[in-house]
């Protein structure tokens, strides 16, 4: 009896949330919700989607998420899908208020999904699809073999973000400039066995590809001559699920940074008891402590947002003659903010000399056991952050030719920006990498200020420097 009171108090909690958000201009997704138990949470939360395809990572992951939870080091209390309708989990065990904040939390996540642009490519049906490519993958296995598609899935994981989500309207202006038509490679000739061709390859022909390309799950796919049309499904499907994840790696600040902002405002509009006052007060705090060690993301982004509405609401006279802020406009720019930007050019733009000493975002070292200031410029402080955000903190690889030595060998360039590749990690990922290209695979990258290839032939290892 007790347990249906407190499930109907939720409800009506949750429908005067929604009345709420939408008053204070909120436009989320419609939002079904559903209680589950810290063993689904936590299956969801390493999965990423529900019914996604099994793999030893993700019960890798499940399996950490679940001990820190168990052992009371970490909790997640919610779980949002990003798909149209939204689903959003509660978990089992969570105080009615912190349903409460967790339901006003998520009613802002929905929002910044559908109004965010870099969201707006993104499937809204992926929890349908990543069940259909479970079934896929399982008939996979069936048909070749369980170890067989699972090593084959090592390898494709291995390079799972280096995508390029805006590669085809890049292809369709090149398609427009006539740089090249889709789909023709050079390798067109040399898959005659397969396409029928008799005609041999051109020896003068162009370097492929033309100009450099990002997504090497793409490139592989379309282009490594030995695979089977399972294998290369299975990349697609890797490279069509990672796609759905990238504008939430690219947005991680302003999304959770929304939220938070979104769930204090929401909560102080309802009718808490005095005790339910202070739970919120310290759920709040605690979600928004930050730390020496690293960035947390919902306390940087929602005091950005709101150092964001009380600029615009009452401007300097120095902004008013500078950018024509009449004041009282607070409200618009941060709905103009989080319709337009992601998390780079939101720290880029709006992350101020006064926020960074505020925030206390200095960089900081550990020596001995008294944490010490190292950085206190808070430009480069600034560009710091921006440049761990640029490509969601992945380093970027590029094709630059796909018939190295006229042998069809892969030559990759690393974009070096001042961060050094992890070198034992990078040649065992050339291994995968090999394995899905089926030829030898070079990887161009600075190691101490000095250029060097990284190549793996099939059977082993070698780094040369370049003079």
């Amino acid at each position: 009896m007790q347990v249906d009171i407190e499930f109907r108090d939720l409800e009506e909690a949750a429908e005067k949330i929604w009345d709420i958000a939408l008053k204070v201009g909120l436009d989320p997704y419609p939002t079904h919700f559903e209680i589950v138990p810290a063993s689904i949470m936590y299956e969801f939360g390493a999965y990423g989607l529900p019914g996604r395809f099994a793999h030893w990572t993700h019960g890798k992951a499940y399996h950490r998420l679940r001990t820190m939870y168990d052992y009371g080091l970490s909790k997640i209390y919610e779980l949002v899908i990003n798909s149209n309708p939204c689903y959003a989990f509660l978990l089992e065990g969570n105080s009615p208020l912190q349903n409460k904040l967790v339901i006003a939390h998520v009613l802002a996540h929905c929002d910044f999904f559908k109004n965010n642009a870099y969201f707006a490519p993104t499937s809204r049906q992926m929890v349908e699809t990543a069940s259909n490519n479970a079934d896929r993958i399982r008939r996979y296995e069936f048909l070749h073999g369980k170890l067989e598609v699972e090593e084959f899935l090592d390898a494709v994981l291995s390079i799972q973000e280096h995508v390029d989500p805006d590669v085809f309207i890049k292809r369709n202006k090149a398609e427009e400039n006539k740089v090249r038509p889709e789909r023709q490679t050079p390798y067109d000739d040399l898959f005659g066995l397969e396409k029928g061709l008799t005609e041999k390859p051109d020896n003068k022909q162009e370097k492929f590809p033309l100009s450099p390309e990002k997504d090497l799950l793409l490139f592989i796919a379309e282009n490594a001559a030995h695979l089977q049309d399972w294998q290369r499904d299975i990349i697609y499907i890797v490279r069509n699920e990672m796609l759905y994840f990238v504008p939430q790696m690219q947005t991680k600040i302003m999304n959770e940074g929304w939220a938070s902002f979104w769930h204090a405002r929401i909560l102080r509009e309802l009718d808490l008891t005095e005790a339910e006052y202070v739970e919120f007060a310290s759920l709040h705090s605690s979600v928004l402590s930050p730390s020496k060690t690293e960035v947390n993301p919902y306390y940087i982004g929602m005091k950005i947002f709101e150092d964001i509405e009380k600029r615009w609401n009452e401007p300097s006279d120095e902004e008013r003659r500078a950018f024509g802020r009449k004041g009282g406009e607070g409200r618009q720019k941060i709905l103009d903010v989080r319709e337009v930007d992601n998390d780079v050019s939101f720290l880029r733009t709006y992350l101020t000399k006064h926020l960074v000493e505020d925030l206390d975002l200095y960089i900081y070292k550990l020596e001995g056991e008294e944490w010490k200031i190292v950085e206190k410029d808070w430009e480069k402080i600034r560009d710091m952050l921006v440049a761990s955000m640029t490509n969601f903190g992945s380093p970027v690889i590029m094709v630059e030719d796909a018939d190295w030595n006229r042998n069809r060998e892969l030559y990759l360039k690393h974009s070096y920006e001042g961060m050094e590749l992890d070198i034992e990690y990078a040649e065992k990922t050339l291994r995968y990498v090999h394995k899905l290209w089926g030829r030898a695979v070079h990887l161009e990258t600075i190691v101490d200020s000095s250029n060097v290839v990284l190549t793996f032939d099939g059977e082993k290892n070698t780094i040369k420097r370049n003079s």
